[in-house]
């Protein structure tokens, strides 16, 4: 990695230092000398630090990690596979979009902020998700601190802004702001703002995909699994839209900017399409895996409660046992099927037709 942040492999690099305190020179005061025609092979290699996105992941890494450490101890079990996903496709997720070849290239070209951006607003927030972390932190914390999570879940701004249709409609809004409004043009421009516009997307995504996901009750009593699925499903409709109306729109998205910027000979129209190709195919591909676990969880519950079903039913259906009588004599109690309300019970099936 050179003194410009960028990875020796992308050099030369006419990046400067991010400036987090005001705008960043303009294309007059810059070198003249471009970054390399971004291949795969310079994207896998480029890579940049971006200390408020890395203070995030070690945050948010340091408090999982002590969650599942203090549940391990307390013999409680924690799944690897969420530990994983969290780790590796939520965390992983957030470096990648932050601070690898994306990050070098996204005020060069457009369709590296589009993949950053969609990345942080979808895909990060389903890795995040699938780890769930507010099960971990009910189940890591001690009584009061485990109370205070469930009464906060359940407090009216976190209802409302989770409210199913309510984030949905969230997560629309901030990709059609961001795009459609001067905040990327600007964040562009201005380093803390590009830092706020990441967290924002995130933010934004984790409304909607943390509460259908946890084991937590974080949603109405009304969202069954069933509603979830068909959420999820008008969901991944909706989060297609921005990708659509990106790619098919006319006028150029933060134009001026990478009209200045873009590498000589570079179609700046034909990249962003690429760009709004890119978040169409992430948004249907992150659809598809939340969809099915949604469904993997209804079949779960399903399963459990057929389970639950079939313990009762057991243990009323178990051989009398010996009870002292009134006179001092061993007795038995009678089964449930020879009570008044099991003989009823069993004349109703015998009456149906094809038993």
């Amino acid at each position: 990695m050179n003194d410009l942040g960028c990875c020796a492999a992308a050099a030369p690099c006419r990046r400067p230092p991010r400036n987090f305190g005001g705008y960043r020179p303009l294309v007059s005061e810059l070198s003249a000398v471009y970054l390399p025609e971004p291949t795969a092979g310079r994207l896998l290699g480029s890579w940049q630090w971006d200390v408020p996105a890395l203070l995030l992941v070690a945050v948010l890494g340091g408090l999982y990690g002590w969650g599942v450490v203090r549940v391990r101890r307390r013999g409680g079990p924690w799944p690897p596979t969420r530990l994983a996903a969290f780790v590796l496709l939520g965390l992983g997720a957030i470096v990648v979009a932050t601070m690898s070849g994306l990050a070098v290239y996204d005020r060069e070209l457009f369709w590296p902020a589009a993949v950053q951006n969609v990345g942080l607003d979808l895909l990060a927030p389903l890795g995040l998700a699938l780890g769930d972390p507010l099960r971990l932190a009910v189940e890591a914390l001690p009584e009061g601190g485990a109370a205070r999570v469930r009464r906060a879940l359940t407090g009216r701004i976190v209802r409302l802004l989770t409210f199913p249709l309510v984030s949905t409609v969230l997560v629309l809004a901030t990709e059609l702001t961001v795009y459609f409004t001067p905040y990327f043009a600007t964040a562009l421009r201005v380093g803390w703002l590009h830092e706020l516009m990441y967290l924002h997307l995130l933010a934004a995504g984790c409304l909607f995909v943390l509460p259908v996901l946890t084991r937590e009750q974080a949603l109405p009593a009304w969202c069954t699994h069933p509603v979830r699925a068909a959420l999820v499903f008008l969901d991944g409709i909706v989060d297609a839209l921005p990708g659509l109306v990106v790619m098919t729109h006319g006028t150029l998205i933060a134009g001026a900017w990478y009209l200045h910027h873009a590498p000589p000979g570079s179609d700046v129209h034909h990249d962003q399409q690429l760009g709004g190709g890119a978040m169409l195919g992430i948004a249907e591909l992150v659809a598809i895996p939340f969809l099915l676990t949604v469904l993997a969880q209804w079949a779960r519950a399903e399963r459990d409660g057929t389970a639950a079903i079939d313990r009762r039913l057991d243990a009323e259906l178990a051989p009398a046992a010996p009870v002292a009588a009134a006179d001092g004599t061993a007795g038995l109690v009678r089964p449930w099927w020879e009570t008044e309300q099991g003989e009823v019970a069993e004349r109703v099936r015998r009456q149906r037709p094809g038993d």
